[in-house]
């Protein structure tokens, strides 16, 4: 494959180190493609491979509106070491340009993922986009595919996961080398409540606050996961649940934590899981006549399922989560995250993860 397309060529220079980087060395770079770069998971992974020596080569949507210009710049300055390519990878043209599918790749990274959850967008991305990119990367004799999947696939019920689920059947029947990672929580979808908490506002607890529980994965520890991949064998043609350092941790233990961080008495509101159900009912009757609302109703019904199930490896014999055959991975926990945002360092742009 050859990324020398009609749409516009945009080089970064000086990789920058990520926070987090361990595992195996190669020990010659890889000329890897990265697709997904533009989100914090992508960005983290494109330093990662950076990071290790590898020359790496992202295929990102391209920016539009009055501000494109200066969103370009930015992107280059977060993708600093890399080359950034326009594209959508959902389009069978841009993998078609004889000048892509002419060069040397070794490796496919893909971070790419659906930002809405809808079904349609679901099926374009998580799925469709994934199949024609995977389509190119075995003509042009790539070896290995690194997928970065979702721990929630494992009791598929939404559409995104079971476009997920198809993607994962079609690599790995493939026969091509692959690793398919899932990881749990990301502390960006776990950043929500800490304005609203700031605020002296209650943290939100559907139910008593354990009715689920994770073990949540920074940026850095999961691109250190999903880089590593490329040289550990033991991670090749495998499915890799992946979860952060640490003990799983209950909503409930989060807010109390954030409450003891803010120096604040605890103060909790309890959502009854009923009232999830009653607007995925209502949500979901109204859509079969108002296509906004059928997308409304599957956000809804992502709401719910995140609020009943723990991200956890699930344990089908048992019909239960289980903490301890969830494997662990880096060094940054949740808590170490809370702490640098109630010192004002930021939390991160959570974008489509502001579900609740």
């Amino acid at each position: 494959m050859t990324l020398d397309q009609p749409s516009s060529h945009l080089n970064g220079s000086n990789a920058t180190t990520p926070s987090s980087v361990s595992g195996l060395e190669p020990k010659s770079g890889l000329r890897v493609l990265l697709l997904g770069a533009t989100g914090t998971i992508g960005m983290a992974t494109a330093r990662a491979l950076i990071q290790r020596g590898h020359e790496v080569v992202c295929l990102v949507r391209p920016r539009q509106g009055v501000d494109s210009s200066q969103a370009n710049t930015h992107l280059l300055e977060r993708l600093a070491g890399a080359t950034v390519v326009q594209g959508h990878a959902a389009d069978p043209e841009v993998w078609s340009q004889p000048s892509f599918t002419q060069a040397r790749f070794d490796a496919v990274v893909s971070c790419m993922a659906s930002r809405t959850g809808s079904v349609q967008d679901a099926w374009r991305v998580d799925h469709q986009a994934h199949v024609i990119a995977l389509k190119a990367a075995q003509a042009a004799g790539v070896r290995h595919f690194v997928q970065l999947s979702a721990i929630c696939v494992q009791k598929p019920l939404l559409a995104f996961q079971h476009a997920k689920l198809a993607f994962e059947k079609t690599l790995i029947e493939s026969g091509m080398t692959y690793s398919i990672v899932r990881p749990t929580a990301f502390f960006k979808s776990l950043s929500g409540q800490l304005e609203r908490v700031k605020k002296g506002k209650p943290f939100l607890l559907f139910g008593d606050g354990q009715l689920t529980a994770c073990k949540p994965i920074s940026d850095d520890d999961l691109a250190d996961f999903l880089a590593g991949c490329l040289h550990d064998v033991s991670r090749h043609n495998q499915i890799l649940p992946i979860g952060g350092p640490g003990p799983a941790i209950t909503p409930l233990a989060q807010g109390e934590h954030l409450f003891a961080l803010l120096g604040m008495p605890t103060r909790f509101k309890r959502v009854p899981v009923g009232l999830m159900d009653v607007i995925v009912g209502v949500l979901s009757v109204l859509g079969r006549l108002i296509p906004a609302a059928a997308n409304k109703a599957e956000l809804a019904r992502i709401g719910r399922y995140y609020a009943t199930e723990s991200m956890l490896v699930w344990d089908a014999a048992a019909q239960r989560y289980d903490e301890q055959a969830t494997p662990s991975h880096g060094t940054q926990t949740l808590f170490d995250a809370y702490a640098r945002w109630v010192k004002g360092e930021g939390a991160p742009d959570r974008g489509e993860h502001a579900i609740f």
